[in-house]
């Protein structure tokens, strides 16, 4: 196990009183020797713009990301069922490793920077092997934006062949909007990392005797949904398709999703890693959950529609019988209710 590694201290440089220690991964070693020694080694990454640095330095590891392991090999990260705000530093989504006899995957990079570097030092206190694919499952921030890390230590970034596009057109708002949530400090040196593999149908991943089977769907949740089957263990993840305590919440289509999920149960897996809560749920009963919410979102958005009610009066009631079953539903279900609305009523 490590126990230097190198960071620098960036400080915006409009606010030099802003600060962060931010990890530079490949530099890990078990002495401060070792580890002053790759800095002559390796080059250091280059560093964002708008920031001043200081160092490069090697101090003790940093913190780790707390993991479970669920199945020989399989670890998951469980995220709060909660909004992004300065507590929990946008820690909210459930993340996922898988070890093979030659390299590892991420699934899932959490909302910041900091979040793929406790990802890094998570793997590096457990393997040497090297991280060789970070999988996304979707363009939604709070499982995104940890991935340059891994990508700068080597890891090739997947995701879904509109990954790209989808954040390209996005990104500005949801870095403003974390930053504003998480605080500007915790936020920096976080930004988008370029996808290196478009999954358009499917993929298989060879991590040294261990297969995941990546597979692209339809617009369902977002446009953007993966899902990755650990064809070792069984084990699915499924990203933002599937939800436990947390209210799902409407990106893309409400009848796109509900097809996916009648499809999503016919894949031969043991077990199920939703995007939120869980963080491991029985197959296929850890989808009923989900389509149920969505059912009763279109049953209750249908009526409203025939009933002539406009978007406006109906958003409060549609999907109400749902509020007592979810956390943050108050948050999330109007919306939902105005995705749909919008959806349904031209069909």
């Amino acid at each position: 196990m490590p126990l230097f590694e190198v960071i620098v201290t960036l400080c915006l440089a409009a606010a030099p009183g802003t600060c962060r220690d931010v990890l530079l991964p490949g530099h890990e070693a078990a002495t401060e020797a070792a580890c002053l020694a790759s800095l002559d080694r390796a080059p250091v990454a280059a560093l964002p713009e708008g920031v001043i640095a200081a160092g490069p330095v090697c101090v003790p590891v940093g913190e780790a990301l707390g993991l479970d392991e669920v199945a020989p090999g399989i670890l998951v990260h469980r995220g709060a069922i909660a909004e992004a705000d300065g507590e929990n530093g946008g820690d909210m989504a459930n993340l996922g490793v898988v070890i093979g006899a030659r390299s590892v995957a991420v699934i899932d990079t959490g909302s910041a920077r900091w979040m793929g570097e406790a990802i890094w030092r998570a793997v590096r206190a457990r393997t040497d092997l090297p991280v060789s694919h970070v999988i996304l499952t979707h363009m939604h921030p709070d499982h995104v934006f940890g991935a340059t890390v891994l990508a700068e230590a080597g890891a090739e970034v997947v995701g879904h062949e509109g990954l790209a596009r989808a954040l390209a057109d996005r990104q500005q708002n949801y870095l403003e909007s974390l930053a504003a949530r998480i605080g500007a400090g915790p936020f920096i040196g976080t930004a988008v990392a370029p996808v290196d593999v478009e999954v358009a149908d499917a993929v298989e991943i060879d991590l040294g005797g261990r297969v995941l089977e990546v597979r692209a769907w339809p617009t369902a949740h977002t446009g953007t949904d993966l899902t990755v089957l650990d064809r070792d263990s069984g084990v699915l993840f499924v990203g933002d398709l599937v939800f436990d305590k947390h209210l799902p919440t409407l990106d893309g289509s409400l009848r796109g999703w509900q097809v996916v999920l009648a499809e999503l149960v016919t894949i031969p897996a043991r077990a199920v890693v939703p995007g939120h809560g869980g963080p491991v749920l029985s197959w296929p009963d850890g989808v009923q959950d989900t389509a149920r919410y969505l059912d009763l979102l279109a049953r209750d958005t249908r009526a409203a529609i025939d009933r002539g009610e406009r978007l406006s009066g109906a958003v409060g009631d549609i999907a109400a019988g749902e509020r007592d079953r979810w956390e943050l539903f108050d948050e999330h279900n109007a919306r939902n209710a105005t995705v749909a609305f919008t959806e349904l009523e031209w069909e």
